[in-house]
Formats: C-alpha cells, structure tokens, sequence
C-alpha cells in the first residue's frame, strides 16, 4: 500500500525542514510550468513502483507507463497549475517546498480526472485526434482497452490522494470533494449525450436551459470550482465554509464562458492551433453555436439547419457553418466574450477581500479570456 504523507509526502521528500520556493515569481531556476512537470515524472513513477506490488507482470507495467504518458501530459494544465497559484494566492507568500509538493499533487489528481474524462468522451464521440494526436483509442493496438484504461486513470487519483493526504485532517472532505465533481461531470455528460444522441438528431431537444445545465455540470465544477476548492482545502479552510459558495458564484460564470469559447473555437478555431479537429456540428452536440442559431433562423436557414446539423458529411457540415456565418455569430460571439469577462469581473470585485483574495480568480480568469486553443 502507499504510505501517508504526515511526515514524508514521498520517499524524496521529506518535510520536515520546508523551504520556501518562489512560486509564481521569476526567481532563478523556477520556472512554473517546467516545475510543475517535473512532478508529473515523479508521480507517475509513484504509481508505477505501487503497481508493482499488485505483482502487476511486465508488459502490464509497460502498457500504463505508455498510457499514462500519452494521455496525461502535453496539455494546457491550466487546472492543475490553478491549484498552485490559487494556493499561492491564499496564503499570500511564497509556498514552502511541502506545500508546492501538496498543491502540484493535487493539480495532477485535477489532470487525471481531466484524462479519465477525455479518454472516455472521445471513445463515445468517436472523436479523431486530440492535443495534436490520434485519441487515446485510435492508437494503434488500443482500441476499447481504453476503457479500462480510463478507469485505472480514475483510480490512480484516489492511490495519490492516499499517500500524500491520508493522515490529514482534511483527508475525507477530500475524497468527497473528488467524488462529488465526478459525479457531478458524469450527470452533464449524461445530458449531452441523450440531449443530442449521434443516430437521432433533433433540433427541437436543443435549448439554452439545457445547455447552461451541461456547461454547469460537465466542465464548470471540475474545470473551474474544483482546482480553487482544492487549494482552498489545502489552505485548511472547512469544508463547510461559505467561502465555497462565494467562489461558486465567481467560477459557474467563468466556467460557462470558457465552454461557450471552447465551442467557438471547435468550430472556428485552427486544428493546428488547438490540437484537434472539431468534431460538435457532426457529432450533434448541443453547443453554444446551434443554441444561438436557432432562434435567430429564418425559414430557410432552420430548415438548412435540420437537415444538415449532425452529418458527417464535410458537405453538410459546410452548409451548417454557411448559415452561421449568415448570422454572424463570429461577431455574436466577440460580444458574448466581451461581456462575459466584464460580468465575471464586477463578480470577482464584489468579493470580500477578508475571506478570500481577488486576485487568485484574476489568474484563472487571465488564463481563458481571449485563449485561441
């Protein structure tokens, strides 16, 4: 079994004389993303040397190691990394070796979960490429193994929550925070999918109610809320603390923002720039786009719509992108960024300071506004 982190978070790591690292600042030799990395090759040798005492035989070995390399780094970890610079900004110092160890662990357990759900929703999308590569599932040999592979993703999360945080406090609102946010993601994604089934396309299923239900539950709770209420945790505020409410009011927005912009750019972004070829209008999804669509249509544009929206053909999929360009939602969309920004913005003003720092929403915010990938 993996040990508690109470005393040494690792076998590398004692914390018994934490040192203080400038996280965040330009200070010689760190370099956050780099360090941030850097731990990533830790733990997943971590979970490697665990795996072995399952008497897990060689080529099993090699397979997860592959895995695992293929699918967890190589992102943006703009959810990991908001773990550090969110507890950063929470204690308002520079953080000691123990606790950027902690903050970094628990940013990968966020790029983990990130993982688990990405394997999984490309398999149900049958998506084609992902950071730039062919998804997980399309590598040669894969295939559904990658199923399993998703689940043994998930549970590498609970192995690392174990070693590191197991004699903690904090330690069981901890795992309930993880499995709520799973839970959670798994009902929004339940709602895109029998919102907007591949082999049954219905216009008519689609509204702005139910997207903002899928936005809130697939990606604003773990993208959004989970990272800072990590870093919150981390910080040792309880977890029945109101603080987590009023950061709940500044990142459900943010999140909502971010997915409408992550839908903007699958359909007008550059696969080369954002590492994947979008796939919303052939796979049927109910975006942001067809959301703003359809009640801006005329006659023949709805009709166009109908009979296009959900078909794999390149040719329909040209026909649907024709119509939104009629409805310039390019421009319906700058607007939309516009004032999405300055709403969360006059949130994150309406804080109170005393409870929790601004600026730690102003980072995340600065990390997605205006993002071309």
């Amino acid at each position: 079994m993996m040990r508690s982190g109470t005393k040494r978070t690792s076998d590398n790591h004692a914390t018994t004389s934490p040192k203080k690292v400038k996280v965040g600042t330009a200070a010689e030799g760190y370099d956050e993303k780099k360090h941030f990395e850097a731990t990533y090759e830790t733990l997943a040798k971590e979970l490697l040397e665990d795996m072995k005492t399952y008497r897990l035989p060689a080529n099993g070995l090699a397979w997860v190691e592959k895995m695992l390399n293929y699918t967890i780094p190589g992102g943006k970890m703009n959810r990991g990394l908001t773990v550090v610079s969110s507890l950063k900004s929470l204690k308002k110092r520079d953080l000691t070796e123990e606790e950027l160890l902690h903050a970094e662990v628990l940013g990968w357990c966020v790029e983990l979960l990130q993982a688990f759900f990405l394997i999984s929703d490309d398999i149900m999308d049958s998506s084609v490429t992902r950071r730039g590569a062919p998804c997980w599932y399309r590598a040669e040999g894969v295939g559904m193994i990658a199923i399993n592979d998703a689940f043994i993703v998930e549970a590498t999360i609970y192995r690392l929550i174990k070693k590191y945080f197991r004699g903690h406090a904090f330690y069981a609102d901890l795992l309930d925070l993880m499995h709520e946010v799973t839970y959670q993601t798994e009902l929004g994604q339940l709602m895109d999918l029998i919102t907007a089934p591949e082999d049954n396309v219905d216009l008519t299923r689609f509204s702005i109610e139910k997207y903002k239900y899928i936005v809130e539950f697939k990606t604003a709770y773990y993208s959004f809320y989970l990272p800072v209420a990590l870093a919150m945790m981390l910080h040792g505020i309880p977890a029945d603390s109101d603080s987590y409410k009023q950061a709940l009011r500044v990142l459900l927005p943010l999140g909502e923002y971010f997915q409408a912009q992550d839908d903007y750019l699958d359909c007008f972004g550059s696969p080369e720039v954002i590492g994947k070829i979008g796939t919303d209008i052939e796979d049927n999804k109910c975006s942001w786009l067809v959301n703003q669509a359809l009640p801006l249509c005329n006659a023949e544009q709805r009709k166009k719509l109908d009979e296009n929206y959900g078909q794999r053909k390149p040719e329909n999929v040209a026909v649907v992108k024709q119509v939104y360009a009629e409805l310039d939602l390019e421009g319906l969309y700058r607007n939309y960024e516009e004032e999405s920004h300055a709403k969360v913005m006059k949130l994150i003003e309406e804080i109170d300071e005393k409870v929790l720092p601004r600026d730690m929403f102003v980072t995340f915010v600065k990390r997605v506004y205006k993002r071309n990938k």
